[in-house]
Protein backbone atom coordinates (compact mmCIF):
# COMPACT_ATOMS: atom_id res chain seq x y z
CA UNK A 1 0.00 0.00 0.00
CA UNK A 2 1.17 3.53 -0.79
CA UNK A 3 2.84 5.09 2.25
CA UNK A 4 1.39 8.47 3.13
CA UNK A 5 1.61 10.99 5.94
CA UNK A 6 -1.58 12.72 7.11
CA UNK A 7 -1.61 15.97 9.08
CA UNK A 8 -4.15 18.43 10.48
CA UNK A 9 -3.32 21.99 11.49
CA UNK A 10 -6.05 23.06 13.93
CA UNK A 11 -6.45 26.80 14.36
CA UNK A 12 -9.06 28.97 15.99
CA UNK A 13 -10.56 30.05 12.66
CA UNK A 14 -9.63 27.24 10.27
CA UNK A 15 -8.56 23.64 10.18
CA UNK A 16 -6.28 22.55 7.35
CA UNK A 17 -5.43 19.01 6.33
CA UNK A 18 -2.76 17.53 4.09
CA UNK A 19 -1.83 14.13 2.72
CA UNK A 20 1.83 13.76 1.75
CA UNK A 21 3.34 11.05 -0.44
CA UNK A 22 6.10 9.56 1.71
CA UNK A 23 7.45 7.62 -1.28
CA UNK A 24 7.82 10.65 -3.54
CA UNK A 25 9.75 13.31 -1.60
CA UNK A 26 6.67 14.18 0.50
CA UNK A 27 4.79 15.65 -2.45
CA UNK A 28 1.27 16.90 -1.70
CA UNK A 29 -1.52 14.53 -2.70
CA UNK A 30 -4.29 16.60 -1.15
CA UNK A 31 -4.53 19.82 0.84
CA UNK A 32 -7.90 21.06 2.07
CA UNK A 33 -9.25 23.46 4.69
CA UNK A 34 -12.52 24.40 6.30
CA UNK A 35 -13.64 26.88 9.00
CA UNK A 36 -13.14 25.59 12.54
CA UNK A 37 -16.18 27.47 13.88
CA UNK A 38 -14.79 27.14 17.40
CA UNK A 39 -17.47 29.49 18.72
CA UNK A 40 -19.92 26.61 18.40
CA UNK A 41 -18.08 24.64 21.07
CA UNK A 42 -15.73 21.75 21.60
CA UNK A 43 -17.96 19.03 20.18
CA UNK A 44 -18.41 20.99 16.98
CA UNK A 45 -14.62 21.37 16.57
CA UNK A 46 -14.22 17.57 16.88
CA UNK A 47 -16.92 17.12 14.24
CA UNK A 48 -15.14 19.57 11.90
CA UNK A 49 -11.88 17.66 12.17
CA UNK A 50 -13.74 14.42 11.44
CA UNK A 51 -15.36 16.03 8.39
CA UNK A 52 -11.98 17.30 7.14
CA UNK A 53 -10.50 13.81 7.36
CA UNK A 54 -13.45 12.40 5.42
CA UNK A 55 -12.86 15.04 2.73
CA UNK A 56 -9.18 14.07 2.46
CA UNK A 57 -10.12 10.40 2.18
CA UNK A 58 -12.65 11.14 -0.54
CA UNK A 59 -10.22 13.25 -2.58
CA UNK A 60 -7.30 10.81 -2.40
CA UNK A 61 -9.11 7.48 -2.24
CA UNK A 62 -6.65 6.56 0.53
CA UNK A 63 -6.92 5.59 4.19
CA UNK A 64 -4.57 6.83 6.94
CA UNK A 65 -2.94 4.54 9.49
CA UNK A 66 -2.29 7.41 11.91
CA UNK A 67 -2.86 11.17 11.81
CA UNK A 68 -0.72 13.99 13.18
CA UNK A 69 -2.45 17.08 14.50
CA UNK A 70 -1.01 20.43 15.48
CA UNK A 71 -3.05 22.30 18.06
CA UNK A 72 -3.12 25.66 19.79
CA UNK A 73 -2.00 24.74 23.28
CA UNK A 74 -0.46 21.48 24.44
CA UNK A 75 -1.62 18.02 25.40
CA UNK A 76 -0.90 17.35 29.06
CA UNK A 77 0.75 13.89 29.10
CA UNK A 78 -0.46 13.22 32.64
CA UNK A 79 -4.15 14.17 32.37
CA UNK A 80 -4.34 13.63 28.59
CA UNK A 81 -6.29 16.86 28.22
CA UNK A 82 -5.46 20.03 26.30
CA UNK A 83 -4.17 23.13 28.10
CA UNK A 84 -2.82 26.63 27.39
CA UNK A 85 -4.95 26.98 24.24
CA UNK A 86 -6.21 30.34 23.00
CA UNK A 87 -9.08 28.38 21.44
CA UNK A 88 -10.51 28.21 24.92
CA UNK A 89 -13.18 25.58 24.25
CA UNK A 90 -10.36 23.03 23.87
CA UNK A 91 -8.88 23.60 27.33
CA UNK A 92 -9.41 20.73 29.74
CA UNK A 93 -10.78 18.47 27.01
CA UNK A 94 -9.45 15.00 26.00
CA UNK A 95 -9.04 15.93 22.34
CA UNK A 96 -6.71 13.06 21.39
CA UNK A 97 -8.94 10.43 23.02
CA UNK A 98 -12.14 11.86 21.53
CA UNK A 99 -10.67 12.06 18.02
CA UNK A 100 -9.37 8.50 18.23
CA UNK A 101 -12.76 7.23 19.31
CA UNK A 102 -14.64 9.19 16.64
CA UNK A 103 -12.27 8.43 13.76
CA UNK A 104 -11.15 4.93 14.76
CA UNK A 105 -7.52 5.91 14.25
CA UNK A 106 -4.51 6.75 16.43
CA UNK A 107 -3.50 10.43 16.59
CA UNK A 108 -0.19 12.15 17.40
CA UNK A 109 -0.60 15.63 18.90
CA UNK A 110 1.84 18.51 19.32
CA UNK A 111 1.45 22.27 19.61
CA UNK A 112 1.84 24.58 16.64
CA UNK A 113 5.40 25.63 17.54
CA UNK A 114 6.57 22.01 17.63
CA UNK A 115 4.93 21.42 14.25
CA UNK A 116 6.72 24.48 12.87
CA UNK A 117 10.05 23.11 14.10
CA UNK A 118 9.32 19.64 12.70
CA UNK A 119 8.39 20.97 9.27
CA UNK A 120 11.47 23.16 8.95
CA UNK A 121 13.66 20.29 10.19
CA UNK A 122 12.40 17.66 7.76
CA UNK A 123 11.25 19.72 4.78
CA UNK A 124 12.47 23.31 5.12
CA UNK A 125 15.38 25.49 6.15
CA UNK A 126 17.24 22.99 8.33
CA UNK A 127 17.03 20.19 5.77
CA UNK A 128 18.29 22.54 3.09
CA UNK A 129 21.14 24.20 4.97
CA UNK A 130 22.20 21.98 7.91
CA UNK A 131 20.62 18.53 7.48
CA UNK A 132 22.91 16.87 10.04
CA UNK A 133 21.72 19.10 12.89
CA UNK A 134 20.57 17.14 15.93
CA UNK A 135 18.93 19.80 18.13
CA UNK A 136 16.55 22.36 16.61
CA UNK A 137 14.68 25.11 18.47
CA UNK A 138 11.80 26.69 16.59
CA UNK A 139 10.80 30.15 17.81
CA UNK A 140 7.34 31.63 17.29
CA UNK A 141 7.29 35.39 17.90
CA UNK A 142 4.06 37.08 16.89
CA UNK A 143 0.97 37.93 18.89
CA UNK A 144 2.50 35.64 21.51
CA UNK A 145 5.87 34.00 22.06
CA UNK A 146 6.36 30.24 21.99
CA UNK A 147 8.81 27.59 20.92
CA UNK A 148 9.19 24.00 19.86
CA UNK A 149 12.05 21.58 20.40
CA UNK A 150 13.10 18.83 17.98
CA UNK A 151 15.91 16.41 18.85
CA UNK A 152 17.14 13.80 16.37
CA UNK A 153 14.12 14.44 14.19
CA UNK A 154 11.50 14.00 16.89
CA UNK A 155 9.48 16.44 18.96
CA UNK A 156 10.44 16.71 22.63
CA UNK A 157 7.30 17.50 24.65
CA UNK A 158 8.58 16.91 28.19
CA UNK A 159 7.01 15.34 31.24
CA UNK A 160 4.40 18.10 31.54
CA UNK A 161 4.04 18.81 27.82
CA UNK A 162 5.59 22.28 28.11
CA UNK A 163 9.06 21.79 26.58
CA UNK A 164 10.02 24.84 24.54
CA UNK A 165 7.68 27.29 26.30
CA UNK A 166 10.29 30.02 26.67
CA UNK A 167 7.62 32.71 26.21
CA UNK A 168 6.59 32.33 29.84
CA UNK A 169 10.02 32.50 31.42
CA UNK A 170 10.50 35.65 33.47
CA UNK A 171 12.30 38.37 31.53
CA UNK A 172 11.62 41.85 32.96
CA UNK A 173 9.13 43.47 35.31
CA UNK A 174 8.45 46.21 32.77
CA UNK A 175 6.43 43.74 30.71
CA UNK A 176 3.66 43.86 33.27
CA UNK A 177 1.01 41.25 33.96
CA UNK A 178 0.75 38.33 31.54
CA UNK A 179 -2.49 36.49 30.75
CA UNK A 180 -0.91 33.40 32.34
CA UNK A 181 -1.05 35.14 35.74
CA UNK A 182 2.68 35.85 36.08
CA UNK A 183 4.43 39.17 35.59
CA UNK A 184 7.23 40.09 33.19
CA UNK A 185 7.07 37.04 30.92
CA UNK A 186 9.08 37.06 27.69
CA UNK A 187 5.74 37.35 25.86
CA UNK A 188 4.87 40.57 27.69
CA UNK A 189 8.11 42.20 26.55
CA UNK A 190 8.93 41.11 22.97
CA UNK A 191 5.67 39.92 21.41
CA UNK A 192 4.24 42.12 18.66
CA UNK A 193 1.46 43.61 20.82
CA UNK A 194 3.90 44.22 23.69
CA UNK A 195 6.25 46.18 21.44
CA UNK A 196 3.35 48.17 20.01
CA UNK A 197 2.19 49.08 23.54
CA UNK A 198 5.72 50.12 24.49
CA UNK A 199 5.98 52.45 21.48
CA UNK A 200 2.66 54.03 22.42
CA UNK A 201 3.93 54.82 25.94
CA UNK A 202 6.84 56.71 24.36
CA UNK A 203 4.82 58.73 21.87
CA UNK A 204 1.12 59.03 22.70
CA UNK A 205 0.50 61.58 19.92
CA UNK A 206 0.24 58.77 17.38
CA UNK A 207 -2.60 56.33 17.16
CA UNK A 208 -1.31 52.91 18.09
CA UNK A 209 0.99 51.87 15.25
CA UNK A 210 1.49 48.33 14.00
CA UNK A 211 4.87 46.75 14.55
CA UNK A 212 5.42 46.85 10.78
CA UNK A 213 4.99 50.64 10.87
CA UNK A 214 7.35 50.93 13.83
CA UNK A 215 10.02 48.92 12.02
CA UNK A 216 9.67 51.14 8.94
CA UNK A 217 9.99 54.29 11.07
CA UNK A 218 13.10 52.84 12.70
CA UNK A 219 14.71 52.27 9.31
CA UNK A 220 14.12 55.87 8.26
CA UNK A 221 16.25 56.99 11.22
CA UNK A 222 13.88 59.87 12.00
CA UNK A 223 11.76 58.40 14.82
CA UNK A 224 13.56 58.12 18.15
CA UNK A 225 10.62 56.29 19.73
CA UNK A 226 10.76 53.64 17.02
CA UNK A 227 14.51 53.33 17.55
CA UNK A 228 14.02 52.85 21.31
CA UNK A 229 11.33 50.24 20.67
CA UNK A 230 13.60 48.26 18.36
CA UNK A 231 16.52 48.50 20.77
CA UNK A 232 14.20 47.13 23.46
CA UNK A 233 13.39 44.20 21.18
CA UNK A 234 17.03 43.43 20.38
CA UNK A 235 18.19 43.78 23.99
CA UNK A 236 15.51 41.59 25.51
CA UNK A 237 15.45 39.08 22.65
CA UNK A 238 19.16 38.55 23.26
CA UNK A 239 18.68 38.00 26.99
CA UNK A 240 15.70 35.69 26.49
CA UNK A 241 17.11 33.50 23.72
CA UNK A 242 20.45 33.19 25.53
CA UNK A 243 18.63 31.34 28.33
CA UNK A 244 17.44 28.79 25.76
CA UNK A 245 20.94 28.47 24.31
CA UNK A 246 22.54 28.02 27.74
CA UNK A 247 20.09 25.26 28.70
CA UNK A 248 19.47 23.42 25.41
CA UNK A 249 22.44 24.48 23.24
CA UNK A 250 20.63 23.94 19.93
CA UNK A 251 22.51 23.53 16.67
CA UNK A 252 19.94 25.71 14.90
CA UNK A 253 17.35 28.27 15.99
CA UNK A 254 14.55 29.15 13.57
CA UNK A 255 12.76 32.48 13.93
CA UNK A 256 9.10 32.29 12.94
CA UNK A 257 6.06 34.51 13.39
CA UNK A 258 5.53 38.16 12.52
CA UNK A 259 8.23 39.50 14.87
CA UNK A 260 10.57 36.79 13.60
CA UNK A 261 10.36 38.39 10.14
CA UNK A 262 12.40 41.38 11.30
CA UNK A 263 15.74 40.98 9.54
CA UNK A 264 17.66 42.92 12.20
CA UNK A 265 17.04 40.15 14.72
CA UNK A 266 19.59 38.07 12.81
CA UNK A 267 22.22 40.77 13.28
CA UNK A 268 21.53 43.12 16.19
CA UNK A 269 19.41 40.59 18.10
CA UNK A 270 22.03 37.86 17.75
CA UNK A 271 24.77 40.28 18.81
CA UNK A 272 22.84 40.91 22.02
CA UNK A 273 22.47 37.17 22.61
CA UNK A 274 26.24 36.73 22.39
CA UNK A 275 26.65 38.87 25.52
CA UNK A 276 24.73 36.39 27.66
CA UNK A 277 25.77 32.97 26.36
CA UNK A 278 28.04 30.98 28.68
CA UNK A 279 30.79 30.18 26.20
CA UNK A 280 34.01 31.70 24.87
CA UNK A 281 32.54 31.88 21.35
CA UNK A 282 29.12 31.83 19.70
CA UNK A 283 28.38 29.00 17.28
CA UNK A 284 24.58 28.86 17.33
CA UNK A 285 23.09 29.07 13.83
CA UNK A 286 20.01 31.26 13.25
CA UNK A 287 17.94 30.48 10.16
CA UNK A 288 14.97 32.05 8.42
CA UNK A 289 12.17 29.54 7.87
CA UNK A 290 11.35 28.48 4.32
CA UNK A 291 7.85 27.00 4.44
CA UNK A 292 5.71 29.98 5.44
CA UNK A 293 2.07 29.13 6.10
CA UNK A 294 2.68 25.51 5.10
CA UNK A 295 4.82 24.76 8.14
CA UNK A 296 1.93 24.04 10.52
CA UNK A 297 0.15 21.43 8.45
CA UNK A 298 3.34 19.86 7.04
CA UNK A 299 4.80 19.65 10.56
CA UNK A 300 1.64 17.93 11.81
CA UNK A 301 2.10 15.30 9.11
CA UNK A 302 5.75 14.88 10.13
CA UNK A 303 4.62 13.91 13.66
CA UNK A 304 3.77 10.43 12.42
CA UNK A 305 7.28 9.67 11.17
Amino acid sequence: MRKTLWGIDLGGTKAEGVVLDAENDFSVLSRLRLPTESGKGYGHVVDRIYKLIKMLKAETGLQPDVIGIGTPGALDPITETLKNSNTVCLNGMPLKKDLEEKCGLPFRIANDANCFAMAETHLGAVKEAFPKSEVIFGVIMGSGVGGGLVVNGRVVQGRQGIAGEWGHNFLDESGGLCYCGKTGCVETVISGPALERYYQTLDAKYERLTLKDIVQRHHTGTDQCAAKTMQRLFHFFGKAIAVVINIVDPDVILLGGGVGNIDSLYTEGVEQAKKHVFNNRFDTIFLKPKLGDSAGVFGAAMLVL
